[in-house]
């Protein structure tokens, strides 16, 4: 089973790649690999398919990279920030891009900001079910305040990891459950 871990801000000096690659590196589970997708490579504008996407008919290359990356996977961990009470643009606008590759799949949510990323991370949770996608109940939440140094410098904990392994196990179990969905 393949777990991919979506790395969702593209802003300059972004705190969430430490997030992400430590994820990447503590994500264990014998079922299953990880994959770390960071959307910044990816340089998708602002949605310019023509066609909606859940009629699957992409005309851009970008859109086509994009669609054949997400759609390898079994279940997504997003690594997500927190901006001004809500799911960063650019993560919502690479999310939107596509339709069925989301599809009957798992996702579980990592997300940091001033609160811990709690709001941001329940509007993923309502906009993954308009995608089908199944969102497990763990979640991480970090604080800017406690969890990082300067604001900035992520500090993991022995209990960060425990709780990683929380949502790791969630994501893995409900992605092979939902695999039969996807046949």
């Amino acid at each position: 089973m393949k777990i991919q871990i979506i790395l969702g801000s593209t802003r300059p000096g972004r705190a969430g790649e430490a997030v992400a690659k430590w994820t990447a590196e503590s994500a264990k589970h014998a079922d299953a690999e990880f994959e770390l997708v960071d959307i910044k490579d990816y340089d998708l504008p602002l949605l310019d398919e023509p066609m909606p996407a859940s009629m699957h008919q992409y005309q851009h290359e970008h859109t086509k990279k994009w669609s054949q990356k997400i759609d390898e996977a079994d279940g997504y961990i997003f690594v997500t920030p927190e901006y001004n009470h809500s799911v960063p643009g650019a993560f919502k606008n690479a999310v939107d891009y596509l339709y069925s590759e989301w599809a009957n799949k798992a996702v579980g949510f990592i997300g940091y900001g001033a609160s811990g990323a709690s709001r941001a991370i329940e509007h993923w949770r309502g906009i993954a079910a308009q995608f089908h996608l199944a969102d497990v109940r763990e979640s991480l939440h970090l604080s800017l305040a406690t969890d990082f140094e300067n604001f900035h410098d992520f500090k993991p904990t022995d209990a960060h990891a425990e709780h990683l392994q929380k949502v790791v196990d969630e994501v893995v179990a409900w992605s092979g459950a939902l695999k039969t969905l996807r046949s």
